[in-house]
């Protein structure tokens, strides 16, 4: 979940806004009739990108802004685009239908479900070695914007060693009961 942007954030995002735009022009070639988004909620997904890009980027990065917020806004909505085809329908974008944006006492279900769910992620990162670890290390590192190709150096590997990676540890996660 995003937390308020301070000002200088909000200005960075408002002077960027139209990279959403050609994100999607640039990316998306499955807009029209039986597309699963329509243009609207895709330029939502990728504000919450640009948000994103906003909150993480440092001073002194090696890229410019618009780069970086480009790479974020693409693989946030590629990220959606890949739920809602492996789902096979749309997600649901009202809060109020998705699992664990509110714990609150007084939705018990939902808090038990958020709670199995974390229990869940910690256990496997506990018992997870190997590649399913790196995997799990670079989900987190993609989740806060970095490419494949970024992680690959980190860790001293090709970009391709660390898609490998991701795919191992995402089937892993989805076989967890």
């Amino acid at each position: 979940m995003l937390s308020p942007l301070t000002k200088e954030q909000r200005i960075k995002v408002e002077e960027n806004m139209g990279l959403v735009g050609k994100v999607i022009q640039d990316c998306v070639h499955t807009l029209g009739a039986g597309s699963m988004f329509g243009y609207d909620d895709l330029f939502q997904i990728g504000c919450l990108g640009l948000c994103k890009a906003a909150q993480t980027d440092k001073p002194g990065h090696t890229v410019a802004f618009s780069t970086y917020a480009y790479r974020l806004i693409r693989n946030e909505i590629y990220t959606e685009l890949e739920r809602a085809t492996r789902r096979g329908r749309e997600v649901a974008t009202d809060p109020a239908e998705l699992p664990c944006t509110v714990l609150d006492d007084d939705v018990p279900e939902q808090r038990e479900a958020c709670m199995s769910l974390l229990q869940r992620l910690e256990r496997a990162e506990t018992e997870a070695t190997g590649v399913t670890a790196k995997g799990l290390q670079a989900i987190r590192m993609l989740m806060d914007g970095y490419t494949n190709r970024e992680i690959g150096e980190r860790f001293g590997v090709p970009a391709n060693h660390v898609t490998a990676w991701v795919a191992r540890t995402r089937k892993m996660l989805s076989e967890l009961d």
